[in-house]
């Protein structure tokens, strides 16, 4: 996806308010394949249930997609195209699309939130993107999972205790 005025500013008052350079780069995502799945997937975002993501490795090498990174960030646009969040990458791994574990399906909150699902859900997705784009789809695929929190608008935006690993347990002493 394309910057455009609109996440320029949207990404500019995140900047000011959060004190960074409003300079530094950032990526445009929108989630599925149309207006109504890019919906209700942000839905689940807004809601808190939803942190995670994953994409076909080719979308980046073949697709011309930005390559996720560690620390990134990145504008969520809804279904008409207006950004409604920003999230901050904290995890990218890629392995074969059978690779997928429990707890990242729990983590992207779709469905029921069980890998059994998750598989389900993600092979038809990606058959539909394999059709239209002519490559062949299989469980081998080399998948992005990518992981994030929310920084952006405060209203939505994950508390500094979800951002952060927890504090490892002192030892009384000071």
């Amino acid at each position: 996806m394309r910057k455009t005025p609109a996440t320029d500013a949207y990404w500019q008052a995140f900047a000011a308010a959060a004190g960074l350079d409003a300079r530094a780069d950032y990526d445009v995502a929108a989630f599925g394949d149309g207006p109504a799945l890019a919906d209700q997937l942000l839905a689940l975002v807004l809601s808190g249930v939803k942190r995670a993501t994953a994409s076909l490795l080719r979308d980046v090498t073949v697709g011309g997609e930005p390559t996720p990174r560690v620390g990134g960030h990145v504008v969520v646009l809804d279904g008409a195209g207006v950004p409604r969040c920003i999230w901050r990458t904290t995890d990218v791994t890629v392995k074969r699309l059978i690779e997928v574990d429990a707890a990242f399906a729990w983590d992207e909150g779709e469905g029921d939130r069980t890998r059994a699902d998750w598989l389900d859900g993600h092979r038809r997705y990606f058959a539909r993107q394999a059709e239209r784009e002519g490559f062949v789809f299989d469980d081998d695929i080399q998948t992005v999972f990518e992981r994030f929190t929310i920084v952006w608008p405060p209203d939505v935006a994950d508390d500094e205790s979800r951002r952060s690993p927890p504090a490892a347990p002192g030892n009384g002493c000071n």
